[in-house]
């Protein structure tokens, strides 16, 4: 699990609390049900209007991953593709069909399955960047779903506060409550920005980052399949495949 979206977003909104209580103000002001329930529901269910049931079940499985999931490094699948690499130019493809079951990447599994099955090179890599096509799609459904929740959420929170401001106009005649209720009303406004910029967009930012590294490690992946088929010599392959990584992560790799 890699952290940063839940630090970031808690650690953001402590510092919004924190920020009101050191200019005097009371946090729980900062909580109305009403706007929130506002911002949030509405926010949420037009940005479901936007696409489809699906589109909507992916944009919540991303959410529980872009809290709960992590980016692992394409660095980790050098050492065992090398391995594996070093295992059919010695034994054979056959050879590595025993090896399946210590791999714990599914996508290296169905293409080393694919590859031991005897399937063409140009076929294989077909059906390997389909995949990742596929992949890369729906990542960036996902993500989507929240960059639109981001642009929704402001004009949301002026739509709240504007109909807190018609309330305060029908309150003229009482003006001890229109200080409260000018307050509450701006709270909206408050709440749509805060949760497009605080919430939203690095919920969609982190998983195109996401996205972007699991593409990484299928295409090393793919490379590596296609160098292991080919009968490459396994420095070659190690080297072919350091040379796709970061320059900070060649080490790793190593």
């Amino acid at each position: 699990m890699d952290p940063a979206t839940l630090i970031g977003v808690l650690v953001a909104l402590v510092i919004v609390v924190v920020a009101n209580v050191l200019e005097g103000g009371d946090p729980m002001a900062l909580l109305l049900f009403p706007p929130m329930l506002l911002v949030f529901g509405v926010t949420l269910l037009i940005s479901f209007a936007g696409g489809t049931v699906a589109d909507g079940k992916r944009a919540f499985n991303g959410l529980k991953r872009a809290f709960t999931g992590g980016g692992q490094s394409p660095a980790d699948l050098v050492p065992p593709i090398v391995t594996l690499a070093e295992k059919a130019r010695r034994d054979g493809l056959l050879s590595l069909e025993d090896s399946l079951k210590d791999l714990d990447d599914p996508f290296l599994v169905r293409a080393l399955t694919l590859a031991i099955d005897g399937t063409d090179p140009e076929e294989l890599r077909e059906i390997l960047e389909a995949e990742i096509d596929a992949q890369r799609s729906e990542d960036k459904q996902a993500a989507k779903f929240f960059t639109a929740a981001g642009g929704y959420a402001p004009t949301i929170g002026i739509v709240g506060t504007v109909m807190g401001l018609v309330h305060v106009l029908e309150q003229l005649a009482n003006p001890e409550e229109l200080g409260h209720l000018i307050a509450g009303a701006f709270v909206a406004t408050l709440w749509g920005v805060m949760s497009a910029n605080v919430v939203f967009l690095p919920i969609a930012a982190r998983l195109k980052r996401l996205g972007e590294l699991e593409v990484e490690r299928m295409e090393l992946i793919v490379e590596g399949i296609s160098a292991l088929q080919a009968g490459s010599n396994p420095r070659i392959v190690a080297q072919r495949l350091r040379s796709r990584l970061p320059v900070e992560q060649r080490e790793e790799a190593a």
